[in-house]
């Protein structure tokens, strides 16, 4: 019994360092990665500097600061960013939860995908901004056109790539399962879904970045508050340390929320062989 004990501890303790020596292993790149990365961060602004002082019409990064210290303080930005956060978080929300039952459908069913695809590949053609004409006529001038405007940029880039994460699905994978006695429900449940989550994720990030890409746009709506409206103010008074906050901003914010998006792949696909 002691023996067994022993040579338990002892297959635990391997274990342990296995498992230590893999984290480190891990940590090694990442640090790397982190370096290289404010590297990257610094050699930008130091560039965006050098180009100030050249004599180029840029505000310079000390001017931005103040500003955005200034608008911090008097609450504007503040305002501008729950506004604009608000607006891209619903638009995103609603496009993704639309888009992936519509791309599992399209992907599972091949009656589906006859009715549904060439309407989604005709309207993924027309760029949501121009649909922002028809969306002040029959929504007004209220929340909703914008939210429509980010929903559509959202919903497109994410529905395709759901639909091309099931029909890329391995055949022999159903198979297996169908010969095991698997009902096509279980099936779908088991192979299909675990299998298509890494596109569903990559669709998000991508339809993310569109819902950001068009913030700026859908605040032409008759906006009071957000940070598009503000930066279209600024470029009435040639205000450029206003407009660059806009931008950093919003760079900083979809910059966020999608390292928020990759850890979420890296903990739902740890099954999946990475480089």
């Amino acid at each position: 019994m002691v023996a067994l004990t022993d040579a338990t501890v002892k297959r635990r303790d391997a274990a342990d360092r296995a498992k230590a020596t893999a984290k480190s292993k891990d940590a090694a790149p990442r640090r790397r990665m982190l370096l290289l990365n404010l590297l990257s961060v610094a050699a930008g602004i130091l560039l965006w500097w050098a180009l100030s002082a050249a004599g180029l019409r840029l505000p310079s990064p000390v001017e931005v600061v103040v500003r955005g210290w200034e608008l911090l303080l008097d609450g504007t930005l503040l305002t501008d960013l729950v506004a604009s956060l608000t607006r891209v978080l619903i638009g995103f929300a609603l496009g993704t939860l639309v888009a992936i039952p519509v791309g599992f459908l399209m992907g599972w069913y091949a009656w589906a995908r006859g009715l549904v695809e060439p309407w989604i590949q005709f309207f993924r053609t027309i760029p949501p901004l121009a649909i922002i004409p028809l969306a002040i006529v029959l929504l007004g001038i209220g929340e909703e056109p914008k939210i429509l405007v980010i929903f559509l940029a959202a919903f497109f880039a994410c529905v395709i790539s759901t639909f091309q994460g099931v029909v890329n699905i391995d055949r022999t994978l159903i198979n297996a399962a169908r010969v095991l006695g698997t009902k096509d429900a279980g099936i779908f449940l088991r192979v299909v879904v675990p299998a298509s989550v890494p596109f569903i994720l990559v669709g998000m990030r991508v339809g993310l970045g569109a819902a950001w890409a068009t913030l700026v746009a859908a605040e032409l709506i008759a906006a009071q508050a957000g940070l598009g409206y503000r930066m279209q103010q600024a470029q009435l008074y040639y205000d450029l340390p206003t407009i660059f906050v806009g931008l950093i901003v919003i760079g900083i914010l979809g910059l966020l929320m999608d390292r928020v998006l990759l850890y979420a792949e890296t903990k739902l696909t740890g099954w999946q062989e990475r480089r």
